[in-house]
């Protein structure tokens, strides 16, 4: 054997190692001998290496200082440690850092990153034969997961069907002594008016200033026999209050437009596309005509060629005019040339010819023979044209506007007297939005209407009026109460004026949570209207439990919801709420739609839906049964 020298203090280079590889030198008495072993490298790299490669191939590497001949290393301490990619191929500490990070590169390029394995895996013992994945949870059910959609709800009211249905009254069109005229609204609050017209011919002439007798008033003629009204030719001080002469022309204008023939409109030339009493203010200040100025004797001329060719009008068919040549000046352009210059006497001519004309149309000449039935009045016959294209919009609503002025208008500054932040707050939902509630819910003939805090009644008339359908309505406050019963009183006359018929209503002042008429006719009802935008969060739940004796397919419509959620999660703290029977769609509404601001806002059908809760019920049940076996599967 060959003796091994003795051991000396390695004197090598150490830059041949990488630096981070270097640890601190060691502090001990002893000599420490490394012995190192290199792989071999590629050609390029053989001929600089001096390192022998004849050395034992297992030798481990070593990270401290070396000598080419060398025993293993004694250390003191633990070397330091350093981040890598990934475990340090077979002696890399001999490389050189070139060549490492050329490695290194190729290696993460090459070899796809492994995932870090997460802490403690390893402290779970696997259980055989038993899956440890947790069972998926199940399917979250919604409310709107319904049988079916809620689509039923045209998305426009273009959209809805007609109401066919006949219009037509057979009663006379005589008001009554009942009758709450324009003449008996305007008389009553005659200190809050002025005059507005003028006699141009005398500017001394007084009779056009108010008088709590002698006052300015003129007649218009409605459509049925017998039936006309008295208006005060006054003007309101304030702009927002009743105007008579502005309610005239509009009523004028709407019975020419939708009660007459073609021929028989040629008679009163042109329809205007609006009232000039809103459209054009008159003249600040303006010099009246002289007595005989040429505005004044063109207009008056005008007017005597109306009358001439009137009176060659001598007979008018049940259906047409006869033929006749028009009148030079149209006599609704002639009304509004009155209006627009404050010409009393002119004003007072012009509908003169007016009422002269369609008492002829609705008066025709007997017939020949005295045995024949006497003719029809032409103006009705339009009426019975409706039944398939249902009645005018403009015809409803200048109804609905002309008893709504009468009625409520002058009563509105004491109605205003409510407890603030109360349930019993007045507030309204104007016509064009109640038209649209009515026609999105299909009421038609036949169906019950429930208005719960029905105010002043406005919403019962015009549902009975919109579609002949039966109306409730309940009022707490007395005032209002009293208001809605004249309301529907003067409904009744105003439609047996224009020729049409209505539903019937009826009204009862008392609590709507005691009545008992309320829990007799809401098991029946196919609409129920809660306008409970202000009602207090107690009034609402007490309601609740009522919706539960609502048949299948009732409609609420309220303005705040009776679920807490439109398209809640049914869980089980809901899934047996008395909500849940209802399928809910929201809808818009713009500005004017309500009477206690001019934002818009949205409003919410409820839609009693029983088989579709039954269903979620079901799937909810389901549901529920897989959940519980799974859970005891796991266990």
């Amino acid at each position: 054997m060959l003796a091994s020298p003795a051991p000396t203090a390695s004197t090598s280079d150490l830059s041949f190692f990488s630096a981070s590889k270097v640890s601190k030198p060691v502090a001990s008495a002893s000599t420490v001998v490394v012995t190192t072993r290199l792989r071999r490298l590629s050609s390029q790299h053989r001929s600089s290496s001096t390192t022998p490669s004849s050395l034992p191939p297992s030798s481990p590497p070593s990270t401290t200082t070396s000598s080419p001949l060398s025993s293993p290393p004694l250390v003191s301490s633990p070397p330091r440690k350093r981040k890598s990619l990934g475990a340090a191929p077979e002696n890399e500490t001999a490389l050189p850092r070139a060549v490492k990070r050329l490695r290194t590169a190729s290696a993460t390029t090459d070899k796809p990153r492994r995932r870090r394995k997460a802490l403690f895996s390893g402290a779970l013992p696997r259980v055989p034969g038993r899956s440890r994945t947790q069972a998926p949870s199940p399917e979250p059910i919604y409310r709107s997961s319904r049988s079916r959609s809620t689509s039923l709800f045209p998305a426009r009211e273009s959209d809805t069907p007609v109401v066919k249905r006949s219009w037509a009254t057979d009663e006379d069109g005589d008001p009554g002594h009942k009758h709450i005229s324009s003449e008996k609204v305007v008389q009553r609050l005659m200190k809050s008016y002025k005059a507005y017209f003028k006699n141009p011919a005398n500017p001394d002439d007084r009779s056009w200033q108010p008088h709590p007798i002698h006052y300015p008033v003129v007649e218009l003629e409605y459509p049925n026999s017998n039936a006309v009204e008295k208006f005060i030719l006054l003007a309101p001080k304030d702009k927002d209050h009743y105007n008579p002469i502005m309610d005239l022309e509009k009523s004028l204008f709407t019975l020419v437009e939708y009660y007459l023939s073609p021929d028989q409109q040629a008679l009163f030339g042109p329809i205007p596309s609006e009232t000039l009493s809103e459209a054009v203010s008159p003249p600040p200040s303006r010099s009246p005509s002289p007595p005989h100025s040429t505005a004044s004797n063109s207009s008056t001329s005008s007017l005597s060629s109306v009358a001439s060719a009137l009176s060659s009008l001598t007979s008018i068919s049940s259906v047409s005019v006869a033929p006749i040549s028009p009148p030079p000046v149209p006599l609704l352009r002639a009304v509004q040339r009155a209006i627009h210059l404050q010409d009393g006497p002119l004003f007072l001519r012009a509908m003169e010819q007016v009422n002269q004309i369609i008492r002829r149309i609705k008066h025709p000449e007997p017939p020949a023979d005295p045995f024949d039935p006497p003719r029809p009045n032409p103006m009705m016959q339009a009426v019975h044209t409706w039944r398939e294209t249902g009645i005018p919009k403009k015809v409803l609503m200048r109804i609905i506007e002309e008893n709504y002025q009468r009625c409520v208008g002058p009563n509105v500054p004491s109605l205003k007297r409510y407890e603030a932040f109360s349930s019993t707050v007045y507030g309204e939902l104007m016509p064009s939005l109640t038209h649209e509630i009515i026609k999105i819910t299909k009421l038609k003939e036949g169906s019950l209407f429930l208005d719960l805090g029905s105010g002043v009644g406005n919403v019962v008339v015009q549902a009975s009026l919109q579609t002949g359908c039966k109306s409730f309505g309940v009022e707490l406050m007395p005032h209002p109460a009293r208001v809605a019963r004249d309301m529907v009183e003067q409904i009744r006359i105003r439609c047996r004026m224009w020729g049409i018929t209505v539903g019937d209503m009826e009204l009862e002042e008392g609590n709507m949570l005691e009545s008992k008429r309320v829990d007799e006719l809401i098991s029946k009802a196919d609409v129920l209207l809660v306008d409970n935008k202000v009602f207090e969060e107690s009034l609402n739940e007490a309601l609740r439990p009522k919706f539960l004796d609502l048949k299948e397919g009732a409609i609420v419509v309220s303005l705040k919801p009776f679920v807490s959620s439109l398209n809640a999660r049914v869980t089980e703290r809901n899934v047996d709420d008395i909500s849940a029977i209802f399928d809910v769609t929201e809808r818009p509404y713009h500005s004017g739609s309500v009477s206690w601001g001019n934002s818009g806002g949205t409003y919410y059908i409820h839609r009693v839906d029983r088989e579709g809760y039954a269903k979620i019920r079901e799937r909810f049940e389901n549901s529920r049964a897989t959940s519980s076996r799974s859970s005891r599967v796991r266990r």
